[in-house]
């Protein structure tokens, strides 16, 4: 129904007649327009369930491979095979085993040196001293030649092996910690969480990797065995052995040797656990410590 235009002076336009049919009309376009509109709040209520379940999905699948990679590596002990007298007076910073015969690193200031051990009875059968403001680190056999580290001198030392004369030095960044080799190049650590992987030739660094267990950094990694293909690293103030991955630097597994020498019956708290020694043709693995009086021949797991 519409209105009625009346003209003139007076000219106005007159509201229909009787109100609650043009309410009528309002309400039935308010309910129009809302029906209008409904179905697009549906579709957007659609599209906002399909984004939580694809949240959802996302973050499951998140999960999952979070969960493998803090997945840390397996524990295991050890078994006694043999005790042998070692030089409690050696602060052990290195060790190798070759031919028969044990060649340590000593470290301190005044008291590092470069050693030939008998096994059996811990005897020096020959030693090289180094001056008095170096001091001695991790070692490794390369060619017949013995290559010392230095802790903050940044000096490594080659010495032949037979007669252990001084043959020449190569410098590198940062500080010495431990040495092996694994047939190709010289692995160095420097007590971080870093191993350097390094030509023996020029002493340049061909690549690095970092060691986890797990997700976690292993970081305060100290004296360095290469042992059928893994490397053996101490940690620093710790009793156990970490077996990495030369590839990846992932940890595969610990050896626990807590209890071998206990810590009430060292002399002091830098007499920890460090030196490790392989015997690749017999297997046989080799421990010792810091000031310690023995070497211990063990096998992994009980």
């Amino acid at each position: 129904m519409r209105g009625t235009l009346v003209t003139g002076p007076q000219s106005r336009v007159t509201e229909p007649r009787g109100g609650a049919p043009g309410h009528r009309l309002q309400h039935m376009a308010d309910a129009s327009l809302l029906g209008a509109t409904r179905p697009r709040r549906v579709r957007h209520g659609w599209w906002v369930a399909l984004g939580i379940l694809l949240l959802l999905a996302g973050l499951g699948w998140w999960w999952q491979r979070s969960g493998k990679r803090v997945k840390t590596a397996p524990t295991v002990g050890y078994t006694l095979v043999n005790t042998f007298p070692h030089d409690p007076q050696a602060f052990c910073q290195g060790l190798i085993y070759h031919d028969g015969f044990l060649y340590e690193s000593t470290g301190n200031y005044g008291a590092s040196s470069l050693r030939k051990v008998e096994l059996t009875t811990g005897t020096v059968l020959q030693r090289q001293d180094l001056a008095s403001d170096l001091f001695g680190e991790g070692i490794a056999l390369w060619n017949d030649q013995i290559v010392q580290l230095t802790w903050k001198n940044r000096q490594a030392i080659v010495y032949e092996l037979a007669t252990f004369a001084e043959l020449r030095r190569h410098t590198y960044q940062g500080v010495g910690w431990g040495l092996t080799y694994d047939g190709e190049l010289l692995i160095m650590s420097d007590g971080t969480a870093t191993l350097r992987f390094i030509d023996p030739k020029t002493f340049q660094v061909q690549r690095q990797v970092v060691v986890r267990d797990g997700s976690r950094r292993v970081t305060q990694l100290n004296e360095l065995e290469y042992v059928d293909g893994e490397v053996y690293a101490n940690i620093w103030y710790e009793d156990r052995i970490a077996r990495i991955a030369p590839a990846t630097g992932q940890v595969v597994g610990w050896l626990d040797l807590t209890g071998l020498f206990p810590a009430a019956q060292r002399p002091h708290r830098d007499a920890v656990l460090n030196g490790i020694a392989y015997d690749g043709q017999q297997r046989r693995l080799f421990v010792t410590g810091k000031h310690w009086p023995h070497l211990f021949e063990i096998r992994p797991g009980r």
